[in-house]
């Protein structure tokens, strides 16, 4: 027997108000799948990145919004061509960061929409996330000019002298691998 009440409408159909509430429960796009993944994990630290994610992909959808805005009053005299082409790329670029930064809690709110709620599942995702963080910051440290290359001293001396020894296109290589790795641990837990 079910929990919910159905009622009978005039033209002899029934309607039951359980798939009303379940619609209203469910998320219909990206911004309301981040509240809908927040209530419906148990896991403290998917919560935590859930947070952090919205946050940091708020600041990049904002830094990059800035930077086209200030290369489209660089070069709004200029005719279109290779000008047009640098303003399409920035938005390919502001997507190649945000997509891994917002997957792992798409992919959560899309299992819990699906199946149901996997603790273990969230918390691996939650992992991927900040690695994919840990792993933007590598490339920032790798293409950090000379000028402003500072020796941390210790251990973190050596990491930072090996990660500034590096050529610039190095720094691709963390966040490509880290993206990769929240797909393989969505399709390995999932």
């Amino acid at each position: 027997m079910s929990d919910a009440t159905d009622e009978v409408g005039a033209d002899g159909e029934v309607a039951s108000a359980s798939s009303d509430e379940g619609a209203a429960e469910t998320y219909k796009g990206i911004l309301t799948a981040y509240p809908y993944a927040i209530r419906a994990s148990d896991s403290l630290a998917f919560r935590i990145y859930a947070g952090t994610s919205a946050l940091f992909g708020a600041g990049i959808v904002l830094l990059f919004t800035f930077a086209v805005v200030t290369l489209l009053g660089a070069t709004a005299e200029a005719p279109g061509g290779s000008f047009t082409f640098s303003r399409a790329f920035f938005l390919f670029l502001m997507l190649l960061v945000v997509a891994p930064l917002v997957a792992p809690v798409l992919f959560v709110a899309r299992r819990h929409r699906r199946t149901g709620s996997d603790t273990r599942y969230d918390r691996g995702m939650a992992a991927t996330g900040y690695g994919f963080l840990l792993a933007m910051y590598v490339a920032l440290v790798i293409t950090t000019p000379a000028d402003l290359q500072e020796d941390p001293g210790g251990a973190l001396g050596a990491v930072a002298e090996f990660l500034y020894g590096l050529p610039n296109e190095a720094a691709v290589v963390p966040p490509v691998a880290a993206a990769l790795l929240i797909y393989l641990t969505h399709r390995q837990l999932g």
